[in-house]
């Protein structure tokens, strides 16, 4: 068939294809991120708050690490590492080939963390300072990225979400942890801080491109959910 005849159908492909949401011009949830941002914050008392026995994240780390999928050799972006709660886990099981971008929008979050792989050897993990927009790694640089309590922390999701996927390998793997929102049954404070619930996330995910795999039982999690998305 001459090329001219596949023109037709060129253009009809292009005409039904969505898609993705411009990048956000405006804040979804501003000052959200004031508190991380402060060139005097306490890294001393996230660490009681993040990593402490009260948080449930924090007691279920494993299991959720473990939804991951990380083996020998593989490259994780631990997007909001915060203090590292994660870190020596992923780090063991990305093992000498593979690295952990710990990536985070607090200066003084990454100053600790780099405080943390000296004093507890991660040689296989790398701090990247990421910006409001961008979690600013190479594009197909990495085949998971984990996010845990930080989507709702995303001020630009749509922008911050076209470069996790830039970032993603061809079939890798988006894990995200967030907490649930739902009326009489959530806390005020958490009804305030998380601006929307599972549903809407999972929606603007995909509208980002990214396809919804599962969204497993994790041992140990109440106040949280976990989805997995394939780029």
């Amino acid at each position: 068939m001459p090329p001219r005849r596949l023109l037709p159908l060129i253009f009809l492909f292009a005409a039904c294809a969505t898609p993705a949401p411009p990048p956000e011009t405006e804040s979804v949830k501003p000052g959200i991120n004031e508190p991380y941002l402060s060139a005097d914050v306490d890294v001393d008392n996230y660490v009681q708050r993040f990593e402490g026995e009260s948080r449930e994240i924090a007691r279920a780390a494993g299991a959720i690490a473990a939804c991951c999928g990380v083996g020998p050799g593989d490259e994780i972006a631990d997007v909001g590492a915060g203090t590292g709660l994660f870190e020596p886990l992923f780090s063991a099981a990305a093992g000498p080939s593979g690295r952990v971008y710990a990536v985070d929008l607090s200066a003084g979050f990454i100053a600790h963390l780099g405080q943390r792989r000296a004093a507890e050897g991660w040689q296989n993990v790398e701090m990247v300072l990421c910006t409001e927009k961008s979690v600013e790694l190479p594009r197909k640089s990495v085949d998971v990225v984990f996010l845990c309590d930080t989507y709702h922390h995303f001020e630009y999701p749509q922008a911050t979400l076209a470069s996790i996927r830039s970032a993603l390998r061809p079939g890798g793997l988006l894990v995200v942890v967030d907490f649930k929102r739902v009326e009489g049954l959530t806390s005020e404070w958490l009804l305030g801080h998380v601006r929307a619930g599972q549903e809407v996330f999972r929606a603007e995910i995909e509208a980002a491109g990214f396809e919804f795999v599962d969204s497993p039982a994790v041992a140990g999690l109440e106040e949280n959910y976990l989805m997995r998305f394939r780029r």
